[in-house]
């Protein structure tokens, strides 16, 4: 059964159970929105307090939901939960294919009239938009773009290995590992949970075979390219990069990890740009306190991760013109030029406007600007599997296990990886 199938099976069930309580708003506000979301890290929690003021200050009554976990899976049970009880939040952080299946459930609410009042389809690449639309109707707003396929060093720490610069191939990668394990540096923060297992196998996959094998084996689905010699070596070197890994990193979080890089005990990490959000808290800047680099052998190429908050139908108890109005803020001002300058600078990530000037971000997100523009005419700009993007939860979830089981197995054959990668995806869908 896919993600779909299974999500319409939970939601049938909302009749029988009761709603849930409606935290009252004060008296002077003029609506309340509920958002449920997984924003929780240091960097993140001071970017979603930027939107959460912004609403505040228009009169309207912010009402945090935030479920903690990088990788968003707990903050979706706890969605689906909500929407089992007849009682959904008035706007949820959701990402890419889960959209279209929320919305096909006819669960969301069509923003059109903000969408079109403010200009979204002039604003907004095709990439992002097509993303936010179900039957050509807009039913989420994009509040960022995300890179996923970075690298971030620690120059200090480089200097201390005798490393000159950042990897740019596999074997630049590994020689910068040997290095920094010589001078007794972590070369590589990793935490091992499974979506963190993920976008380091997802960027091996790119590294390896190309954007056209990325886009078979994530979004295709094509068993040749699954099974072939091309995802042998994706295993091969993944095993390879295991051994520069965090020896503590088992079940540690993100931003842990990240920790370990930005004070000096790790020389490197393989994360998304909101890494960046961490670096920026403690303050460091780019180009000087870090460096962030495409993951080795993926330059020209942009792994993307659009977090976006979807419209969600509000139940009968919410169903205020206030609240409705609040639901309508909260997608107006996330396209705002003070917002998206604001949150995407403590984020980590670039606007989803393309006429905001990059001057006022770093090195790194200049970069990254300039990558997505590029990556978009090349045809490389590819949906990041791990992070929600390319494919539906469940065949996510196959995937998942497969890495993190062939991560935990210190015997694993990655010749039989692949063929074990194709089966599961196969029988997810």
């Amino acid at each position: 059964m896919n993600s779909f199938n299974r999500l319409a099976v939970v939601i049938s069930l909302a009749t029988l159970f009761p709603l849930s309580a409606y935290a009252a708003a004060p008296a002077d506000s003029k609506g309340t929105v509920e958002v449920v979301h997984w924003w929780t890290s240091g960097g993140e929690a001071k970017a979603v307090e930027v939107l959460k003021k912004l609403i505040e200050k228009d009169g309207y009554t912010w009402q945090d939901s935030a479920v903690a976990g990088g990788g968003g899976a707990a903050a979706m049970t706890v969605l689906k939960t909500r929407a089992v009880s007849g009682n959904p939040p008035s706007a949820a952080q959701i990402k890419g294919p889960d959209i279209q299946d929320w919305a096909a459930l006819g669960l969301l609410t069509n923003v059109d009239e903000v969408a079109k009042a403010n200009k979204w389809d002039t604003l907004l690449s095709k990439t992002v938009s097509d993303t936010m639309k179900y039957d050509g109707h807009y039913v989420a707003v994009p509040v960022n773009i995300h890179r996923v396929n970075w690298l971030w060093t620690n120059p200090e720490v480089f200097k201390k290995a005798g490393i000159d610069k950042p990897p740019t191939t596999l074997e630049e990668l590994y020689a910068a590992g040997d290095k920094l394990k010589a001078a007794g540096f972590i070369p590589l923060a990793h935490g091992g949970q499974p979506w963190q297992d993920s976008t380091v196998f997802e960027d091996m996959v790119l590294s390896i075979m190309g954007p056209e094998g990325y886009k078979k084996a994530f979004i295709e689905h094509d068993e040749k390219t699954l099974t072939g010699p091309q995802m042998t070596e994706v295993f091969t070197n993944l095993k390879k990069l295991q051994s520069y890994m965090d020896p503590d990193g088992t079940g540690q979080d993100w931003n842990l990890e990240a920790a370990k890089v930005i004070n000096g005990k790790a020389g490197m990490q393989i994360m998304g740009d909101w890494a960046k959000s961490e670096w920026a808290a403690a303050g460091k800047k780019a180009g000087t306190d870090f460096e962030c680099v495409p993951f080795p052998g993926t330059q020209g190429s942009f792994t993307y991760n659009i977090d976006s908050l979807a419209m969600f139908k509000l139940a009968k108890a919410k169903d205020t013109a206030g609240n409705r109005a609040a639901q309508n803020d909260v997608a107006k001002v996330a396209l705002e030029p003070e917002f998206q300058y604001v949150f995407n600078q403590n984020k980590g990530s670039i606007p989803v406007r393309g006429d905001l000037d990059m001057s006022k971000f770093d090195s790194c997100g200049q970069a990254s600007a300039k990558d997505f523009a590029a990556a978009g005419k090349s045809g490389s700009q590819l949906p990041s599997m791990a992070h929600n993007m390319a494919t539906s939860l469940a065949v996510q979830g196959a995937i998942f296990d497969v890495v993190t089981n062939f991560m935990s197995d210190k015997n694993a054959d990655p010749a039989k990886a692949g063929k074990q990668l194709a089966s599961a995806i196969k029988a997810a869908q």
